[in-house]
């Protein structure tokens, strides 16, 4: 309407679907309106119309159904009154958000405004982003120092500086570096002092060494014969129960033959041999000789007193020299003392003597206490190198190796087997192949050489790795075992030694023998 004498706009709303607008002309002091009807499909009629029927003084008929061109203007108008709270709204939290988002609210307004508000995906990708730059631009600042040490300076670093994505992931990958680091050096440390405490000799125990090495020189008792001539025959009698023992601690041997004895019902029917190294045969001689009301029949020798053949003597000097050079190639030069035998035992021994091992050689545990083929940590993939074709070809990976430490023997059927001559070709096969076959220790040569001649005994007959962090078996499985071992680097006389069943093996002391009051062994 472009009269300019209609000069005084009017506007009412008559119905939520009708809009009138209305206005006066100052000359003729009449009033025009114009009515919208409106329905949800937009603008359906608009009429123009003045208490005389037309427009102005002169206006006829035909002006009445003219379109209006202003339509389009109210429709934006109308949208605008719609759309504009919500941009308010929305503005006002992309302002409050923007200083820990963004760099600038404009900036936060640009990327966001229609994006629905998806800041986790921006922030993802932006940290991504920036934690790649870092990566390729850190080169060899491995070692690089100064980064934060908490969590809590990380936060202030953030909130107090304002730091944009980049440095924030800066800081955090030196930050985690930094940790991860010292977590590795941690458990370097830990490994070390660990393998330190596992292997040196406890003050009391070298203090027991010591003592019995002067009683053996100054003592004729402590040099006496074992066992006494009466006793002699017994030591090749098949009828008596041989029990043979390999250690190099004399209080080992002791709580062995001592808790052997209290619990058998017969006790009169064990012969004990126990074959040591040149340096222990004085003081363990010493000890049963002095004590030898306490126990049965004891043979005591070291190696050094073997009358071998000259080729037996040779192939003896071969394995040690291979074990040798295996132990020299995997823990420089470390001497392994994981794998002594340290027992006790808990009740009768004597029907092992009387299982039926169908033929073969050797009688062991080989599943444990938690069930059927449960072997955490011994099967055969813990020993052996199964990348070879002469290991992958011999043996499956996922077997349980038989525990060795208590294990029972039939020595006719084994002199009938080449069981020497293949252990001794397996040593060779390990030179020739660089010593990348297994694992060092003497068990993994020993389970290729028993192959196939092996009988499974009850669980209940051998409880081990009680020297062991990780093996934790129930209180009910420790009382009822025939036989604990202490295999592992935690023996129980020493500090690193879990209390729980360190208390199974020191009950077999005798706390009332000079020996062991001198030296406090039982502090």
């Amino acid at each position: 309407i472009n009269n300019t004498n209609l000069a005084l706009p009017l506007l009412r709303l008559v119905n939520p679907l009708r809009v009138e607008f209305g206005e006066k002309d100052r000359e003729s002091d009449t009033v025009r309106e114009m009515k919208f009807y409106i329905s949800a499909a937009g603008i359906k009629r608009v009429t123009i119309s003045s208490p005389g029927g037309a427009i102005g003084k002169g206006g006829g008929g035909c002006a009445a159904a003219r379109r209006f061109p202003g339509r389009t203007l109210i429709l934006f108008l109308l949208m605008l009154a719609i759309i504009l709270p919500f941009i308010f709204v929305r503005f006002a939290f992309l302002v409050l958000e923007s200083p820990s988002v963004c760099d600038s609210p404009l900036d936060c307004m640009g990327l966001r405004l229609f994006r629905g508000g998806d800041t986790s995906l921006k922030i993802r990708e932006e940290l991504t982003r920036a934690l790649v730059e870092e990566t390729s631009q850190d080169g060899n600042r491995r070692g690089e120092k100064g980064s934060l040490e908490s969590f809590d300076e990380l936060v202030k670093e953030m909130t107090l500086k304002r730091r944009d994505i980049k440095t924030f992931a800066s800081v955090t990958k030196k930050m985690l570096l930094q940790m991860e680091r010292k977590v590795q050096s941690a458990k370097h440390h830990e490994l070390l002092y660990w393998h330190l405490a596992s292997h040196g000799v406890p003050k009391c125990l070298h203090c027991l060494s010591l003592r019995l090495t002067e009683e053996y020189s100054v003592n004729a008792m402590a040099r006496t014969r074992l066992p006494p001539p009466e006793s002699v025959s017994r030591l090749t009698d098949p009828s008596f129960h041989h029990v043979v023992i390999l250690t190099d601690n004399v209080l080992a041997a002791s709580v062995v033959i001592s808790s052997t004895v209290q619990n058998a019902v017969n006790p009169d029917k064990f012969v004990f041999h126990i074959v040591t190294d040149k340096k222990t045969y004085t003081p363990m001689h010493a000890w049963f000789a002095i004590n030898s009301a306490l126990s049965p029949v004891v043979e005591v020798k070291g190696l050094h007193q073997y009358d071998w053949p000259q080729e037996v003597n040779v192939r003896v000097k071969e394995m040690l020299e291979i074990h040798r050079m295996i132990w020299r190639r995997h823990y420089q030069n470390l001497k392994d003392s994981h794998n002594s035998f340290i027992e006790v035992v808990q009740r009768d021994l004597s029907s092992l003597w009387e299982t039926d091992l169908n033929g073969n050689v050797v009688g062991a545990v080989v599943d444990l206490w938690c069930g059927s083929n449960c072997c955490p940590g011994r099967k055969y993939k813990d020993y052996f190198n199964f990348s070879h074709p002469l290991i992958s070809s011999n043996l499956l990976q996922d077997d349980c190796a038989w525990l060795s430490g208590m294990n029972v023997f039939d020595l006719k059927a084994w002199r009938q087997t080449n069981i020497t001559e293949a252990y001794s070709t397996w040593l060779r096969l390990s030179v020739s192949s660089g010593l990348q076959l297994w694992q060092p220790g003497a068990l993994p040569p020993t389970l290729l050489a028993f192959k196939g001649l092996t009988q499974p005994l009850d669980p209940s007959w051998h409880v081990a790795g009680l020297g062991s962090r990780s093996v934790k078996p129930p209180e009910e499985i420790l009382k009822s075992a025939a036989v604990l071992h202490f295999s592992g680097p935690a023996k129980p006389w020493l500090e690193i030694s879990n209390p729980k069943v360190r208390s199974y093996w020191y009950r077999y002391i005798n706390s009332s023998n000079i020996f062991v009051r001198k030296c406090k062994i039982m502090n």
